[in-house]
């Protein structure tokens, strides 16, 4: 019996339960599970009508050539740099991402690594358990209280995390492509700006060429020798070198990093410091967030080869569906 399913390619690995749901309404071909890859695209690559990714696994405009008949790639993360949308607008792509379903994980996820950071949280776990803690009591770290905190970004995430911290009664502002008209936060024009009127600058922008190294030398020059990073945006935001010279050299304090420029290779230099905490990009990590972005992935793949519309276009694929383009 000829199986008569869309077929569609998975990029990179994902969870066990949504690979399951994309079986029972499509044909799914594993990328990463095939000894000639190059061959494998060739050879299945006019039937393939959607392909799935995550921030594992990139769809470079080159891939997609090799995709005739392509409709949708349906990305696993709000972020969607590893999708070169732009080209797949101009082949008529639709390009979905997964919005709104982790945006409170991230915020909480951000607090607690603002937290860790200040408090040294991290360290005084190491403190008990290597028994230091016999010797004599930890030192004293610095604190949240009195700070200004920058959100650089102001989506979706951006207000969740501002949200969160008016609860902890400290300063707010931030900064974003333009002013919020519904916001009554400080708005500063650019990130150097925001970095002079804060001791907390929190990241929080899309990844892609437009944002990169948008936080490098100048602006922690700016946030100052009490200052303090954190990067739950991408790795690609902060200009990595800048940051390890800066954190080397006393420029600022501190920094809590879920996300590398190089994943998942953090350079040894950040390892080794003990002003720096850590985190394996886990910002959406847990179960339940990764359940409803993967739901959000078949709704909008199903909904695409179902009734030709998604739920969560990327503004690169908004023309195509304001211009009526359907399966």
């Amino acid at each position: 019996m000829t199986d008569l399913r869309p077929e569609i390619l998975a990029i990179a690995p994902m969870l066990p339960s949504l690979m399951a749901k994309l079986q029972e309404s499509f044909t799914v071909h594993c990328l990463w599970q095939q000894a000639d890859p190059t061959g494998f695209l060739a050879d299945i690559g006019p039937r393939i009508r959607g392909v799935t990714s995550s921030f594992a696994g990139p769809v470079p405009g080159g891939l997609l050539e090799q995709f005739p008949n392509l409709e949708i790639i349906a990305s696993f993360g709000v972020g969607y740099d590893n999708v070169d949308a732009a080209a797949a607008a101009a082949r008529g792509v639709v390009v979905t991402n997964t919005p709104g379903v982790l945006d409170d994980e991230v915020a909480d996820l951000t607090l607690g690594l603002l937290l860790a950071t200040l408090r040294r949280i991290p360290q005084a776990d190491r403190f008990v358990r290597t028994g230091q803690w016999i010797e004599g009591a930890f030192p004293l770290s610095p604190s949240l209280r009195g700070r200004r905190v920058g959100i650089v970004g102001m989506g979706n995430i951006g207000r969740a995390i501002a949200q969160r911290l008016a609860g902890f009664d400290v300063e707010i502002a931030y900064h974003a492509r333009s002013a919020k008209p519904d916001l009554t936060l400080p708005y500063h024009s650019s990130v150097v700006a925001l970095a002079q009127a804060s001791d907390v600058l929190i990241a929080i922008v899309p990844g892609g060429e437009e944002t990169r190294h948008l936080i490098g030398a100048e602006v922690l020059k700016a946030l100052g020798p009490d200052g303090v990073l954190i990067n739950v945006a991408r790795g690609s935001v902060v200009d990595e070198q800048a940051l390890i010279t800066a954190l080397q050299s006393g420029t600022i304090l501190a920094a809590g990093l879920d996300v590398y420029d190089d994943e998942p290779n953090v350079p040894r230099a950040l390892i080794d410091m003990p002003n720096v905490v850590l985190l394996p990009h886990v910002g959406s990590a847990s179960a339940r967030t990764r359940d409803a972005m993967g739901q959000l992935v078949v709704d909008n793949l199903v909904g695409w080869f179902g009734q030709g519309s998604v739920l969560t276009p990327v503004p690169e694929s908004e023309p195509l569906l304001g211009r009526g383009v359907t399966r």
